[in-house]
């Protein structure tokens, strides 16, 4: 079976990529999870945030974001101090603002879900790209993303960032076409 390149190179990045990359999310505690863990990655490997997932997990509650948004100093502190996850205080911070930001938009908007969404039009995208060179690294859907993210509050949220986050909950299928993991997505998840 062909598959995605990168997802060759170590065994948890083919197990990521053969159950959960480009699966559509729509459950709102995956997408506070997701979008902690991208904004962990900024400037690593995500190979390295996949190896600390566990930890993430426990550190952070279960992703749970009414208690992220409620964590104070001395839980960031205990986080600083915490060598399963990355420990960069901005990175920290974000966390707890960026929950706040979530609740502002699970009020306004019923569900993190519901305004997500909205960037790719409600549905999946299904690209086409014949190789992992053609994969863009932003797009006017992650810029529109991410400028509507920073608007309300959000940090470690650039376009970058959201693009490979709406490449990992499956707004975008951009398995290449020879992968089959393309096809799958494609057909499961088609609207």
């Amino acid at each position: 079976m062909d598959k995605c390149g990168w997802a060759l190179a170590h065994p948890i990045l083919e197990h990521y990529h053969d159950i959960e990359w480009g699966v559509p999310v729509h459950d709102d505690r995956l997408w506070f999870e997701f979008l902690l863990l991208e904004g962990a990655q900024a400037g690593l490997s995500w190979l390295t945030i996949l190896k600390k997932r566990e930890t993430y997990r426990r550190a952070f509650d279960n992703f749970d974001v009414e208690k992220i948004a409620r964590y104070d100093q001395d839980k960031m502190t205990r986080l600083l101090a915490d060598p399963g996850i990355i420990r960069n205080r901005l990175k920290i911070h974000s966390a707890v603002s960026n929950a706040q930001a979530f609740l502002q938009i699970q009020s306004e908007f019923g569900s993190f879900d519901h305004y997500i969404w909205q960037f790719v039009g409600g549905r999946s995208k299904q690209n086409a790209w014949q190789s992992a060179a053609d994969i863009p690294v932003t797009s006017p859907e992650s810029d529109a993303m991410s400028k509507d993210l920073k608007k309300r509050g959000f940090k470690f949220v650039g376009s970058t960032i959201c693009y490979g986050t709406m490449q990992a909950t499956g707004m975008i299928n951009d398995h290449t076409v020879q992968c089959v993991r393309h096809g799958e997505i494609r057909l499961a998840y088609k609207q």
